[in-house]
């Protein structure tokens, strides 16, 4: 059987963060990746949570801040906004979570670098145990790296120290 976590949460896969000046990188595999593990979480009757950022470029409503079309979202589905790369941070996260008696978090999502890492390593502080499958997770080119090279960073410093990856 496959590997799955209490809950799945789908990190900033929004309109305005996908398809900006430049798509992330492998936008195309990501919403794939993302929508078999959403497949796979509904199959087991198990939550789906959507986080979304909201500020002056993610106004609530706003093209931007909508959740990309590509990605299956269903009226089930429990939606969080967020103000900070912390998806905990100011949310009520922490208090859905324990609601549904989760232990275990499986994460994708964006930004690798920015909103992914903050929350993964704030979910690991709290004791949750993470799981990723590979390359659910993406970014844009930033001046240090590729967006590549900028996964494959963080996905190697994740692993075993603060999520475990389901290959």
């Amino acid at each position: 059987m496959e590997i799955c976590a209490d809950v799945l949460i789908v990190i900033d896969l929004q309109n305005g963060v996908c398809c900006s000046e430049e798509h992330l990188f492998g936008l195309e595999q990501l919403l794939s990746t993302v929508n078999e593990r959403i497949s796979s979480y509904r199959k087991l009757n198990k939550p789906i949570i959507f986080v979304q950022h909201c500020d002056e470029d993610f106004v609530h409503g706003e093209e931007p801040w909508a959740i990309h079309a590509g990605l299956d979202v269903q009226a089930q589905d429990l939606l969080i906004e967020k103000i900070h790369a912390n998806s905990f941070y100011r949310t009520n996260l922490k208090e859905v979570l324990d609601q549904l008696n989760v232990n275990s978090i499986e994460f994708c999502g964006a930004q690798t670098e920015y909103c992914m890492d903050a929350t993964i390593k704030f979910a690991h502080g709290l004791g949750y145990k993470n799981y990723m499958v590979p390359n659910a997770t993406s970014t844009l080119n930033n001046t240090f790296m590729s967006a590549e090279e900028t996964v494959h960073f963080y996905e190697k410093m994740w692993k075993h120290r603060y999520l475990t990856f389901i290959e």
